[in-house]
């Protein structure tokens, strides 16, 4: 083979302009005889990428420096704004209204003063250069443009600059928190945008993806059907079950914060590496080592080792037993059974339907010579009718180090393929002691008669180490569990794959084509030449949804339709059966070609592929064409465990008020199933399973279940309420909200459209949670799209893989997870995070302080400015509303800048005003922030009146100090500058919720500050504004005992008023958050956050029975013959009944009216719930009322402030300057005011807390 030359080189390669687009290249090469050969993203080199599996590579530069793709996608994220900052703006345009208004009022008064002391302006204005003074008019619009220059001020423009600073302090502490860190994977949480911190406080609807988001993405092979029989791997399921009783006993080791070790694989190997640094305390050699066996994707014991089930086992051995004696035979395959032929299919589908690359741990790479008519796919019909002869393809081709793995594995009496090529031909007589190697024409090499038992006179030699990398976690499930059953792959080129089988020794398949896995086709093919029978087959693996309708037509009339109709029913039922358990599901299928169709397929897909304009819609056609009349084969389900912490961690988000969406492309009896498992889904509670095969029928679906659902509303609401405060959670949150609503793919796209989506979003509002199945990404980003733009509320979406970009990109907060699917969804992401659990601290925790931190600054800034502005304008009433400031030009400069800029951002940065494990313990204190209770609009103009007032006061105390005396104006303008720090700073630590050391040091720094600035200003100034000055004001002040008298009155006079006020409130209607801060203090060892605990590793699949007395709905009449849906009613609460007997309950009655009015379908669906749980009798009017009792409910706050001596004046304590009011007003409450929201209220309050029973009473905390 001749080397490439670039300098021979003339063909022209044409492709698209420079893009971002990472997904897509379309180019193609003519050379000079005119013929062109497509280009793809497949022959495409990135920038920054690292080439593995690969001698080399021969290319040629088309995009270089700024136009490549990798640096026009580097243009980081995309700028967002905050819901508080597009809140605050608005405020500012308020502010700018009202300075244009203070400045316009005091421009009419300077001309109406003017204009009426005409005869005394002499004594006032400064002429002009001839002697002249200015007019009313025209000196009104002077006054007013001066006075706008004078009160700027007023417009916070310091503001911007100090919430960038308290948002880079705030990233800052975000990524230092080690309870984000997690040591299994070595990653820690990454803010990738600075801007939107706050918004994590305020999210309230999250869509999150399933496979790699709440489960872990370690696909492992559970179980399969093959011709319509079904192996059940119940060994291998019992080897599972070891696996995580044994990380369910290391995590109840292992403390919190300790090491906690992987299932295995490339994590167990980083799980090692991490306690290594943290032993040696060298990160770089721990990170030399974690690169090392990072070299191996998808390889986990649990993974690996898979069980083989003996019924499936004895008919592989019984396919090789019967293809060595049919070895001379032209067709061995011909004399297989069906059954059995369906099973080597099968095991070669797994085999080879892949991208997986083999590689070997402990062989040097070895560079392999093919001829060149082997080294590419097939690109012309040409090139098909030469390479079409068998005796072109001879067993071999293998990737990195196959030849010396398969010389390693082979049996002594074995059989060794290799490449055609004299070169690379290995002599097998050194091995085998025999003659040359007989390269069969029908793709075979072998020794004795070309045929190789699996076990040598001395046992079975152990298996070769392999590692298979693969694209996805799925494929390498199958690919070990084919390599359980002796089938495994060995070797793979990017034209040949070689498979090691039982009794066969090595084939090598030539491989033609591989058709891509997408989101829309839900598929991947290959086409190859099978070695044994020279035909063209295509192996096709993908959904159900899509395989089962890609199947070949079966008749009735004949014993062979019948049979294969019977397979794929039972296969059906097979695959729903696994769905139920919670697997994932594929079907496997195959399709032989004939020369013919496979010559006029390559030609239009040639065409496909070598086309510049429309590539992909001509690409998907060619796939189309190709994947039809499959004959099924079988199906596999795969198990993939739920992350730890997922259950707790929806638990959690639930409680605080977050509504969780879940998108994903898995079968809807899968999703259902793991959405039970991970608690989106109840057992108990209503399910609205919503499937139309049209859009007529969605439409009358949707109508069907809102009025279903709005009929409802009354009777799960009923009696829910209790007289008094509620608490903050409901006890049973089944009841408190609304059913679940579970909708499939293709309802999903006809929901989506203008005239139903308002129907769709209405229903979903009603749900307590939305579960998507087989949406593809697009509809993700709409639903996403569609909430946030509809409902006007705070979205996060989170996902893990590609699929969940566009979602992430739509969506108000965008979260990644860098898992096993790339990387893909963290650089498109906002914050990246190693686990789904580290949602819960991330949003509960911090989002929480964020928004909290930055509300309160925000409005703080606008009471400073607008106090300070206030100060300006009253003295304008005694000036003649002449502009003039009475307090020094350099202090007006310097306040803002120096003076009080530190306090504030040390508050900012640091305050916290309820503690973490508080806000854990109590999930629902995070709805202040969904309800913007620290700021909005309401809050804004009462902070805006509170500064006014505080003006007033801190302008005319001074005033009327120094009153009808001698002092100068910078003797009176010093100390009301005095008073404004001094009010601004307590102020300030009225607000303040948590100090410290460094909030005492910004204070007292801003005093020293001031003070020093004065005297040395004052003292160096004596010829400054002539004829007055200010020099030695300060040092005269200091010596006057008034100066100390207004200095202390007039602030607390100034917050009497708000101090007052929030003592009112926090002891006639305490918010959560005071009450919160009230429980920290009380006591703090009570509500530490407790530790991870392990998710249900195993999504389990028992067949769950309905509860006795459970009632459900029948089957109703038909709204369309092609819609289905189902409702679960769970279990209901029985209203008052007039006799304790056996008569049916209100609730029981309606419903049973109801079932007229259900769509087709819209029956039950069996409760999975247990046994239900012990009742308790409350009185009702008539009788009794009987009501569900939780087995096992958790702590909610309210019950704690039903303990006797607990006073909800306690919160005070958290202010430093009224800690001791607590003990004077001792008005003592049971509860907390009702919490409402989207106009729903919250049920009655719990039962005390048994471990805060013990609380002492009748105490005052101090700070």
């Amino acid at each position: 083979v001749s080397e490439f030359n670039p300098l021979t080189f003339t063909s022209i390669i044409e492709c698209e302009k420079p893009n971002n687009d990472l997904s897509r290249f379309r180019g193609c090469i003519i050379h000079d005889n005119g013929k062109k050969a497509g280009l793809y993203k497949e022959n495409l080199l990135l920038r920054g990428c690292t080439l593995r599996n690969t001698e080399a590579v021969v290319g040629i530069v088309i995009y270089a420096g700024h136009e490549t793709k990798a640096l026009l996608n580097n243009s980081g994220p995309r700028y967002k704004r905050s819901q508080l900052e597009r809140q605050m703006n608005c405020d500012v345009l308020w502010c700018v209204l009202l300075l244009i208004c203070m400045s316009l009022f005091s421009a009419i008064g300077h001309g109406l003063w003017v204009q009426r002391y005409q005869e005394k302006k002499s004594l006032f204005d400064v002429p002009e250069s001839d002697g002249t003074s200015l007019s009313p008019v025209p000196a009104a619009v002077y006054s007013f443009l001066t006075m706008i220059i004078v009160l700027q001020v007023l417009i916070p423009i310091s503001l911007y600059v100090s919430i960038e600073i308290v948002k880079v302090c705030q990233v800052y502490f975000i990524n230092q928190d080690i309870e984000l860190y997690d040591e299994e994977t070595d990653s820690q949480l990454q803010c990738r945008a600075l801007n939107i911190t706050e918004d994590l406080g305020q999210i309230q609807y999250i869509f999150s993806d399933k496979t790699g988001t709440l489960t872990e993405n370690k696909m492992v092979f559970r179980r399969c059907t093959v011709s319509g029989i079904e192996y059940s791997h119940d060994a291998n399921a019992q080897r599972l079950a070891r696996y995580q009783e044994a990380d369910s006993e290391e995590e109840e080791v292992v403390p919190k914060g300790g090491s906690l070790p992987l299932r295995g694989g490339a994590g167990g190997h980083q799980t090692q590496s991490s306690r290594a640094h943290w032993r040696t305390g060298s990160r770089a050699e721990a990170r030399r080592v974690s690169m090392l066996t990072e070299l191996t994707a998808f390889s986990s014991p649990m993974e690996k080792d898979v069980t083989p089930d003996p019924k499936l086992l004895e008919k592989v051995h019984e396919c090789g037993r019967c293809l060595a004696s049919a070895r001379h035979q032209e067709h061995p395959l011909d004399h297989l059974s069906p059954e059995l032929s369906d099973v080597f299919d099968f095991f070669i589908a797994l085999t080879i339907c892949n991208t997986v690359v083999v590689t070997s741990p402990d062989q040097p790479r070895q560079k392999v010579r093919v001829r060149f008519e082997l080294k590419s796919p097939v690109k012309t019909i040409e090139d098909f009718l030469r390479r079409f002869t068998p005796s072109r393809l001879t067993l071999g081709g293998s990737s990195v180090g196959s030849a010396s793995v398969a010389a390693k594995s082979a049996p002594k009496a074995g059989l060794l393929s290799t490449l055609a090529n004299d070169d690379t031909l290995l002599r097998l007589e050194e091995r085998l002691g025999a003659g040359a190697p007989h390269l069969a024409s029908n793709g075979y090499s072998s020794a004795a008669d070309g045929w190789t038992a699996e076990h040598s006179a001395t046992g079975p030699e152990p298996r070769p180490e392999l590692r298979y990398e693969a694209e996805s976690p799925d494929e390498a499930a199958l690919v070990h569990a084919a390599r359980a059953y002796s089938c495994a792959l060995v070797g793979r080129l990017h034209d040949q794959v070689s498979v090691e089988l039982p009794h066969l020794g090595r084939l090598t398949f030539e491989l033609l084509h591989t058709l891509g896995f997408d989101s829309i086709r839900k598929r991947m093919s290959v086409v190859i030449r099978h070695p044994l029978t020279d035909e063209i087959n295509v192996y096709t693996k993908g959904a159900d949804s899509v395989v089962m309708d890609l199947l070949l037509p079966c008749s009735t009339d004949d014993a062979r339709g019948r049979h294969q109709m019977k397979i794929r029913s039972e296969t059906q039922n097979y695959l729903n059966l696994y769905a139920v358990e919670g697997l994932r599901t594929l079907c496997i299928a195959k399709r032989v070609l004939s020369k013919e169709e496979y010559a006029c397929w390559l030609q239009s897909h040639l065409e496909a592929e070598s086309a510049l304009d429309n590539r992909e819609e001509l690409l998907f056609q060619s796939a189309i064409r190709l994947e039809t009349n499959l004959h099924l084969l079988g199906a596999t389900g795969i198990e993939d465990r739920l992350q730890d912490g997922v259950p707790e961690t929806i638990a959690k988000l639930r409680q605080a008020g977050l509504q969780i969406w879940v998108l994903t492309g898995d079968k809807q009896e899968t999703a259902i199933n793991i959405a039970h498992a991970c608690k989106l889904l109840d057992h108990d509670e209503e399910v609205i399973t919503l499937n139309a095969e049209s859009q007529e029928a969605c439409e009358a679906l949707l109508d069907q279940c809102l009025r279903y659902v709005q009929s409802c509303s009354p009777q799960r609401t009923a009696g829910s309420l209790s007289v008094g405060f509620a608490p903050l959670c409901p006890p049973s949150e089944a009841t408190a909200s609304g059913p679940s609503l579970v909708i499939d793919g293709r309802s999903l796209a006809y929901a989506l459209q203008k005239n139903l989506e308002d129907k769709f979003l209405f229903l979903a509002k009603q749900c307590r949670s939305v579960l998507c199945c087989r949406s593809t990404p697009l509809q993700k980003s709409m639903v996403v799209k569609l909430v946030r733009s509809k409902l006007k509320a705070m979205t996060l979406a989170i996902g893990d893989g590609a699929n969940d970009v566009s979602m992430i990109q739509v969506a108000d907060v965008g979260v990644g997870i860098s898992g096993q699917e790339g990387m893909q969804a963290v650089m498109a992401s906002d914050f990246a995070v190693p686990k789904f659990r580290y949602l819960k601290r991330l949003l509960i925790v911090h989002g929480h302080w964020c928004y909290s931190r930055l509300a309160n600054m925000v409005l703080y800034f606008f009471y400073k400015n607008t106090m300070f502005v206030g100060l300006l304008f009253w003295f304008q009433f005694y000036c003649g509303f002449s502009a003039s400031a009475m307090i020094d030009q350099w202090y007006l400069i310097f306040f803002n800048l120096l003076f009080s800029s530190l306090p504030q951002l040390v508050t900012g940065v640091l305050d916290k005003d309820v503690p973490a494990d508080v806000l854990l313990a109590q999930p629902q204190l995070y709805r202040s922030g969904q309800n913007m209770e620290e700021y909005r609009p309401r809050t804004f103009w009462l902070n805006m009146a509170d500064a006014a007032f505080q003006s007033l006061v801190c302008f005319f105390i001074p005033y009327l100090a120094y009153y009808d005396s001698d002092t100068d104006i910078f003797t009176w303008g010093t100390p009301i500058t005095a008073i404004a720090l001094f009010t601004f700073l307590l102020h300030l630590g009225i607000e303040t919720k948590t100090w410290t050391w460094l909030n005492w040091t910004a204070c007292g720094f801003s005093v020293v500050l001031f003070f020093t600035v004065a005297l040395i200003y004052n003292a160096s100034c004596a010829t400054c504004y002539p004829p007055s000055n200010p020099y030695w004001t300060m040092q005269a002040l200091m010596g006057d005992p008034v100066f100390y008298c207004i200095c202390l009155l007039a602030p607390v006079a100034a917050l009497l008023p708000r101090l007052f006020f929030k003592a009112l409130q926090g002891t006639l209607f305490p918010t959560p958050l005071q009450l919160g801060r009230q429980l920290a203090k009380r006591s703090p060892g009570k509500f530490r956050a407790p530790g991870e605990t392990s998710a249900q590793g195993h999504i389990p699949g028992e067949a769950r029975t309905e509860p006795p007395g459970q009632r459900s709905f029948s089957a109703a009449r038909s709204v369309s013959q092609d819609c289905s849906s189902r409702v679960s009613p769970g279990a209901r609460q029985p209203a008052c009944s007039p006799e304790a007997g056996g008569e049916p309950s209100a609730v029981d009655v309606g419903v049973l009216q109801r079932e007229g009015t259900l769509p087709d379908g819209l029956g039950s669906q069996p409760s999975r719930s247990s046994s239900p749980g012990p009742v308790a009798v409350e009185g009702c009017p008539g009788g009794s009322r009987m009501k569900p009792v939780s087995a096992s409910r958790p702590a909610h706050l309210p019950s704690v402030f039903s303990v006797p001596g607990l006073s909800s004046l306690n919160w005070m304590s958290s202010l430093s300057l009224v800690s001791g009011l607590g003990s004077v007003l001792q008005f003592s409450r049971s509860g907390l005011p009702m919490d409402k929201r989207d106009g729903d209220f919250l049920p009655g309050s719990a039962p005390p807390d048994r471990d805060l029973c013990g609380l002492s009473g009748q105490t005052t905390d101090c700070f």
